[in-house]
């Protein structure tokens, strides 16, 4: 048997105790997007770029373990934008991200490879902590947030975020969660909730952490109850995160979906107020460099006869282009519009005047800090917010999965296996699993 054999087994058997004396692999399997096929998809639309012919598995060398850092076996992993981002060399290819990185330090010139190991969600086992590590050992069960930072200078002192060294785990760094072992620092890591499975596990990290910070923390919304909250997407990744919290803060959300079936979903969540855009045939945009007035007004009006008549405190946005025109417009005077993405591009417009005259703000709100993050898990492992795993992939079909993603074919979230060998699995909390399994379920099969 393999030396990873020998450690998928220990922790099939919950012999957890028994990896420590395990030896690491020297090598090991990750997707990967390759430096030399960067250019691979030069003169296409964005839509048009497949994630499947440039993601492949490979085998790679493990990573050097260095201070103050963590080698995981990873049962299960996720699909994030980032990942689709990744995979089409867009914006621009992460591979600059790698050779900045690299220059940083001797230790972060690990990172400045010929590959990119990429995926920000995992829930596995450690195997290895590095010198100074006190909080971890190896058989812990865990998952990881995607915040890297250095913490060597002031700014990242008040709020991690800030960090002038603030990268993106997988993203921005090598040695990503889509793979059978990754390479994270300690101060990543978190409990793994006991009453889910490897992949419902791994799912909730990035989008879960990054709703929070959005919505609730004072470092974005601030959200309170009694807010009427209008959510993007209500259905998807962030989206299904973000109705959540609404509901559970005390908050009303507005739930924009396109399709009968995704706001069957909001309801199952607990949501009443829903727009169905595709039905209600709403387009911003007259054409490419033209939007519609017209329609944000029509929008607007139709957000109050499902409020009564009032406008949305706090606008949740993350589509970018397609939206933000419509986000400002509809959001009440000295309300917020926080945003954290751009699926449907970066370069946004909006009449300015609705945002000056009526003295509304602008956030911007990246990932979340370590606290927040913490919070955000806490919430997932007492069982009051849910993870929204619709469907799971092979770690061989990640290619798939990212392209499911990339052209929106998925509802909530798509969960990659690793090391686990079949679904269901991971499972400790057997009585608070059961007492919230329709709400763990409700984005399967659909």
């Amino acid at each position: 048997m393999s030396q990873l054999g020998e450690i998928q087994q220990a922790i099939l058997n919950d012999d957890l105790g028994a990896v420590a004396s395990l030896d690491v692999p020297e090598t090991y399997r990750g997707v990967t997007v390759h430096k030399d096929e960067a250019g691979m998809f030069e003169g296409l639309e964005s839509r048009d770029k497949d994630p499947r012919k440039s993601l492949h598995v490979d085998e790679v060398p493990t990573p050097e373990l260095g201070p103050g850092e963590a080698l995981v076996a990873v049962m299960a992993s996720a699909i994030n934008y980032n990942t689709v981002w990744t995979s089409i060399f867009e914006p621009v290819s992460t591979f600059k991200f790698l050779e900045r990185y690299g220059r940083l330090s001797p230790l972060s010139k690990r990172h400045d490879l010929p590959y990119h190991v990429v995926g920000s969600d995992l829930s596995g086992v450690v195997l290895r902590t590095g010198p100074g590590v006190h909080n971890w050992k190896p058989g812990d069960e865990v998952v990881a947030h995607c915040l890297n930072v250095e913490l060597e200078g002031p700014d990242g002192h008040n709020d991690t975020m800030l960090d002038s060294e603030q990268r993106i785990w997988g993203f921005e760094t090598n040695f990503g969660g889509l793979a059978e072992i990754a390479l994270v620092k300690a101060n990543q890591l978190m409990p793994k909730p006991g009453h889910l499975t490897w992949e419902e596990a791994a799912s909730p990290g990035l989008v879960n952490s990054t709703a929070y910070r959005q919505l609730v923390s004072r470092n974005g919304a601030d959200m309170k109850q009694g807010d009427v909250v209008l959510i993007w997407g209500a259905s998807g990744g962030l989206g299904s995160y973000a109705t959540q919290y609404a509901i559970n803060g005390g908050a009303i959300p507005v739930c924009v979906v396109s399709s009968p079936e995704k706001a069957e979903i909001c309801r199952k969540l607990g949501a009443e107020l829903i727009i169905d855009r595709n039905a209600e045939g709403y387009r911003f945009w007259k054409d490419e460099h033209n939007q519609d007035p017209k329609e944000w007004q029509r929008f607007g009006k139709k957000i109050r006869e499902l409020t009564g008549g009032e406008d949305p405190d706090i606008v949740f946005e993350h589509p970018g282009r397609e939206t933000f025109g419509a986000s400002v417009y509809a959001a009440r005077k000295g309300g917020t519009i926080v945003t954290c993405a751009s699926t449907s591009g970066f370069m946004h417009q909006y009449d300015n005047r609705y945002l000056w005259m009526n003295l509304k703000r602008i956030i911007g709100s990246h990932f979340a800090n370590y606290r927040e993050s913490w919070e955000a898990n806490r919430l997932i492992a007492k069982g009051l917010i849910h993870p929204t795993l619709s469907k799971t992939y092979s770690l061989e079909d990640t290619g798939q999965a990212a392209l499911d993603v990339h052209r929106n074919a998925h509802q909530g979230k798509v969960g990659v296996l690793a090391l686990a060998p079949e679904e269901g699995l991971g499972v400790r909390n057997h009585e608070l699993r059961e007492k919230h399994i329709d709400g763990i379920n409700a984005f399967r099969n659909v």
